[in-house]
Order: C-alpha cells, then structure tokens, then sequence
C-alpha cells in the first residue's frame, strides 16, 4: 500500500471515529424501571448539536461487551432543549441481563432486561394512596378531620352537620373531591378486577402492616367506596366535595390542620351539596351546568364495587348496588357538569364533558343488573363523545376534558355484539390516531399536551392503549403506548421518573410540593407528580416560588420546564388520583411482562 492510500484510509478511519462520538452535550434517555424480553424496548439521544450521530451500541454492564450495535436511524431533529435527536430501538434483543446503550463517549444509566422489572411497582402506588387518607392515616397513625363537615348549597338548613369522615385528600392540600375519588375507585376496583393475580395482602384494610385475606388494593378501594357513600348518603342527597382553597393556609400535616372555615379552628369543614348551579364561596365561581359528571362517576364506582364484593360481603355489595341505582338517577336530574367550586383563586377542576360519566356509569349498572335500558343508554352516551377531546388537542384547561379516557366504551365494548363493539373500538382508535398524528415527527412520540397534570394524562393515555389493544388485537399503536409509560419513567428530556421512589436506584423526585416533605422529610413512595407544563404556562402562575437552583436548568424550554422542586406546585406536586390511575397501568404492564408483543409492521 502506498502512501496515499494509507493517508487515505487513515482519514477514512478518522472521519467515521467522528461521526461516531457523542459530544458531550448529548444524553441517552431510557426507562429506569426497565424492559421486558418480549416487549418494546427504544431508548432516545437528545444532542445539542448539528452533527450526525450513526450508531449506537447495546453494552453488557457486567463484562462490557457489546452485545449489539445498530444504525440511529432517523434524525428526528429538534424537540425542547434538544436540536437534534434520534428513536434507539433494540426491542428484537431479548436476552435478559442489566445492559446499558453508548453512543460514541455518550453513555446512558444501566437497565435491565427481565420479566421481572415490573413486578410489585402497582403495589408500591399503592403506598401513596394509604398516604393520602382521611380519617385515620396509617402513615402518620393518628387521625384527621373527625369533625367533617357542614352543609353547604344543599336543600337542608345551612351548616347542617354531615358524616362524612374519610376518603383520601386530592393532593399536597387537604381539599377532597368527589369526581377525583370516584375515578379513582373505580380505577383501583378495575385493576384488581382485571389484574388480582399481581396485587399482595400486606396491609390490614386501615392501611396498618398486616394481611387481612384481601388484596390491598381492594382494600384501598374500599376505603373509597365507604367515603363515597358518605357523600352519597341519601337518593336525594349528593356532595361533591369538602372545603375550598381556605385550606391553603400553609405548610401542615393533615393532623394538625387548624383552618378556620367559620365553625372554630380544626373544627369541621364545609361541605358542598350538588345543586347543578354555579357555586364559590368568595370572588369565583365554577361554571357548574348540571349534575352528571360526578353522579355518573358514583354510580360506576358502586355498580363496579358491587359486583366485586358481592362473594365477599353480601351486605355491602347489596348496598353498592342499591346506591349506583340511586347515584345513576341523580345524573339525569339536570344533564351537566358539576364542576369543583373555587373562592379566592380563579383556579377550580372545570370539567366541561358528562357524557363519558354517565356512559360509564349505565355501562357498570347494566353489567350489575343486566337490564337492558341501561346498555342502550350508554350506547347512546358513547356516540355523543367518541373521542375524549384533549386527543389531538394542543391545550385544555385544568380538568376539562376529565377523565382523562374514556373507560365507559371498553366496559360497554365487552358486552356488545360483533357491531356495536367495533363502532367502540373504532371511537378508541380514532382518539390514539389524533395523538398519534401530533407525536409521529419527534423522538419521544410526544404528542399529549403540556397542560397541568400532563402526567395524569400520559397515563390515561396509555391505559386507552391497553384498553384498544386488549377489545382489539390491534399492536399497531404498541411503540406509541410503550412511549407514553417510558416517559413516566425517565424516557424524557429531564432524564428522571416522575414516580417518587419508583425505580428505588434511579433518578426520582425527592423535593415534591408537599407538607410531608417540606416539614419532615418524609417519602412519597409512589405518588405520581403532576408533570412538565409549557413554559408558557409556567411563566403565568400565580405563587411559584423556587426554592433551590434548578437541577434540569439545561433540559428547560418553552416547549416544557420541569422543576424537582417544592416551590413548583404546578409539576411537582403528587395527585391521588393521577397515582390511582398509575396503579392500573402498572398493573396491567406487569401482568404482560411474559408476553411477546411486537408492533405490527
């Protein structure tokens, strides 16, 4: 070989060593929980830079190898604090093993492969849940608000003593809300129903440590079921929910609330009645139109807890059944909203959509009773809202296309003939295709809006998934699922899970906006924080005040900010109900984790 062509072949040889290497402004994004063997498996590379990245490489933590090395694909291009960015897809490698992916110098956290990587996360949620209870708190053992509450809006005489002790606080406040409980019941109640074999019995049903024969989650369910009742009392009578943003007075356990709301400090609560009216106590109001969101809600957590009780306590499933009849009624006594009442900030759930409530709700009753009018009235729902609207939607205002999915046409879907339940598979189809068409161009397949509690909504989103692709057999939409979980758990610009202490190696939230936190350190174990916003948003909020130097200060855009902090109650903050939501996807994953699923080609 002469002298240019050695020249030549070293150029050659330098050329592609820097076409290789990762600069160092470039980060491998993966899920820190892990993969399963059969499952999906991508990985994103987010770079600061122009230059085209061609390979990656599969390593073998344990000896170093490299087990396999692929072409990056697409250059997706640029998406939030990234210019450049590629899909790394290694889901046809299923050995299992803890791997990690470079991509010349750039070197991504270490994972594993296994069937194992789920199991026992649906349990761990649950610890947040146990958190979040009223009445008699496990985690603190002691008890809260026993002097809950008075009549607000109702027919009796205001200030009208009312039992209604229990339930779980919404968030880091201590405000409890019907439409957010009920939702959660019934997705708790769901899980163990289509998911019992990966729940345990670890806890005793006041959420103290002890088996009591009962999986916990059901357990957790229950405590939910009770509540409600309680805000169900009577077949005229239904409240939607306890105190106001009074209760934002501070920094304080929910055993040491002292808020005054007119009744004596730690004295009691109010309690507002479902009127179907608008309702706020100081310079706002709701824009509340009616009664069905969050009756439709009652009565498909009472038909669903019904039938699932009914081998084990009669006596409770008879009532649960008794109360679905009566909470379905109350929904058609003024078709509407009943949104959550605000008082001193414009800040309120402005839930705008019934329609998916009460589909839900006449599904569960006809499931429960069998009597045919109820089907047909949930047929009747579905067509009126086939797709939740925030799919396919840029923005939405807080809760207002709530929930998030639509569970009424799955749930309707099993119980329909060959036509009907493919119209209902049809109306799934089309809202994952919405999201589908805005995620499609950019690496994360990131295509849910930036709006408070994009989270709540990334989960829902998957479940819609699960739900389509389980009344279907369709796995087209399989890696746009996969995307939705991963970004839960660290598949996103900021690098970090957005479940507190969920994978327990991995990059979690540990400054969450939360009392239990500020004041004592204590863990959330499980809750699912609200979620990046826009930038947009997050510049408008009122009361942000950072506490700490900003940890993803370099992964923030105008696209999206996420704060690990506890001054950022606007993507940092725990929900109940996001969590409860959380635990049936995760339920559902670890129940899949032996299963082969590949997208369709």
């Amino acid at each position: 070989m002469n002298r240019s062509s050695i020249f030549f072949a070293l150029m050659l040889l330098f050329l592609a060593n820097i076409s290789a290497a990762a600069p160092e402004n470039s980060w491998i994004r993966i899920n820190q929980l892990g993969y399963t063997p059969g499952g999906v498996k991508v990985a994103v590379l987010g770079y600061k830079g122009s230059r085209n990245l061609k390979f990656f490489e599969l390593i073998d933590a344990k000896g170093g190898k490299s087990v396999l090395k692929r072409k990056t694909g697409k250059n997706f291009g640029a998406y939030g604090p990234f210019s450049t960015s590629f899909r790394l897809d290694f889901s046809d490698f299923d050995r299992s093993g803890t791997y990690y992916i470079k991509v010349g110098s750039a070197r991504s956290p270490e994972f594993n492969i296994s069937e194992q990587v789920y199991k026992g996360t649906a349990d761990f949620a649950l610890r947040y849940m146990r958190q979040q209870r009223c009445g008699f708190n496990p985690y603190l053992k002691d008890s809260c608000h026993t002097h809950d509450g008075y009549s607000l809006y109702g027919p009796m005489p205001e200030k009208t003593p009312v039992n209604v002790v229990g339930g779980w606080h919404d968030a880091s406040d201590y405000l409890q809300y019907s439409t957010t409980s009920a939702n959660a019941t019934y997705h708790l109640l769901a899980a163990y129903r289509d998911f019992q074999d990966v729940f345990s019995d670890q806890h005793q049903s006041n959420g103290l440590e002890g088996g009591n024969g009962r999986a916990d989650v059901l357990d957790e369910a229950k405590w939910g079921l009770d509540w409600l009742m309680k805000m169900h009392p009577r077949s005229d009578w239904m409240f939607n929910q306890i105190a106001d943003d009074r209760d934002h007075a501070g920094y304080r356990l929910p055993n040491q609330d002292a808020v005054d709301y007119g009744y004596g400090r730690g004295k009691g609560r109010p309690v507002y009645f479902i009127t179907g009216d608008l309702q706020g106590y100081n310079k706002y109001k709701n824009r509340a139109t009616g009664t069905s969101s969050t009756a439709g809600k009652f009565a498909s957590a009472f038909a669903l807890g019904a039938q699932l009780f009914e081998k084990q306590d009669n006596a409770l499933a008879q009532e649960l059944k008794k109360k679905s009849l009566t909470a379905y009624q109350y929904g058609l006594i003024k078709p509407g909203v009943s949104q959550t009442a605000p008082g001193s900030a414009p800040y309120f759930y402005e839930e705008d959509n019934w329609v998916d409530d009460m589909e839900l709700g006449a599904a569960a009753v006809f499931q429960l009773t069998q009597d045919e009018k109820y089907f047909h009235q949930a047929l009747n729902y579905s067509a009126q809202e086939k797709v939740t609207p925030w799919m396919g939607a840029d923005t939405a205002r807080h809760y207002q296309w709530y929930p998030f999915h639509n569970f009424g046409h799955y749930e309707l879907a099993v119980k329909s003939d060959a036509a009907n339940k493919a119209k209902l598979i049809s109306y799934y189809k089309e809202g994952i295709e919405k999201v589908w068409a805005k995620s499609k161009d950019n690496a994360f397949y990131r295509g849910i809006p930036f709006i408070w509690c994009s989270n709540n909504l990334t989960t829902a989103f998957a479940i819609q998934c699960v739900l389509y692709r389980r009344l279907s057999g369709d796995n087209s939409y399989l890696q746009l699922e996969q995307a939705a979980f991963d970004w839960l758990f660290g598949l996103n610009p900021w690098g970090t899970s957005m479940v507190y202490g969920l994978p327990t190696h991995g990059d979690t939230p540990v400054d969450p906006h939360s009392s239990f936190t500020v004041l004592h350190n204590y863990p959330l174990d499980g809750g699912l924080v609200d979620g990046p916003v826009y930038g947009s948003i997050f510049g408008n909020l009122l009361g942000i005040n950072m506490k700490k130097e900003d940890e993803y200060a370099e992964f923030q855009s105008q696209l999206a900010v996420y704060h690990d902090d506890t001054g950022d109650f606007s993507t940092n903050e725990p929900t109940m109900d996001g969590t409860a939501s959380l635990v049936y996807l995760l339920a559902a994953k670890e129940s899949q984790s032996g299963e082969v699923l590949k997208p369709k080609k």
